[in-house]
């Protein structure tokens, strides 16, 4: 039994978490902007890059479900390991829900989503300017959700490290066995 992530599932992991921590920043810094050429082209690439992130957390999930996930140390009490999986359940439900709910928004804000200035996406919503005020507030606290689902997930990684001493943290990183 493997006691590591697969090379693929570590680059998906690593370059995931560099995307939507670019993504959130982006979406804070832009929300407050004036309507302007630079807000518009700004949300086109929050936009384009979500687009992206969503179809990866789909190719993560395939790939988690064809190459299982190392086991958990047995040293790692039942309870510790039932709170880690949903977490990662929690996590992978958010970088769904996240860009799903921008798409939605988009759409009932009347502006649709042209992937890369190349392919635009159906909208999923008729257009409801209300709705699409609520969506945008969902999407913002959707994002304030992961930030805080993340800083416990480093917190987490860092006590199996610093504390625990075990290999939860090494396992993911690149390295002798990773990339």
């Amino acid at each position: 039994m493997t006691t590591r992530y697969t090379s693929t599932a570590k680059a998906l992991h690593w370059l995931m978490a560099l995307m939507i921590g670019g993504l959130v920043g982006l979406g804070f810094y832009m929300a407050d902007l004036p309507l302007s050429p630079q807000k518009i082209q700004l949300f086109s690439w929050h936009k384009w890059a979500g687009v992206t992130v969503f179809g990866l957390v789909w190719l993560r999930l395939v790939w988690r479900m064809v190459f299982r996930p190392p086991a958990y140390p047995q040293s790692m009490a039942a309870v510790q390991q039932a709170v880690a999986h949903g977490g990662h359940f929690a996590l992978y439900a958010l970088m769904l829900a996240i860009p799903l709910s921008g798409w939605l928004m988009s759409s009932a804000k009347g502006v649709q989503t042209v992937w890369f200035g190349i392919l635009p996406l159906p909208d999923l919503l008729a257009r409801d300017k209300a709705l699409g005020h609520q969506l945008e507030e969902l999407h913002s606290a959707l994002a304030i959700g992961l930030i805080a689902l993340v800083a416990v997930h480093i917190a987490a990684a860092l006590y199996h490290y610093r504390v625990l001493k075990d290999d939860i943290l090494q396992r993911m990183l690149p390295g002798k066995a990773g990339f």
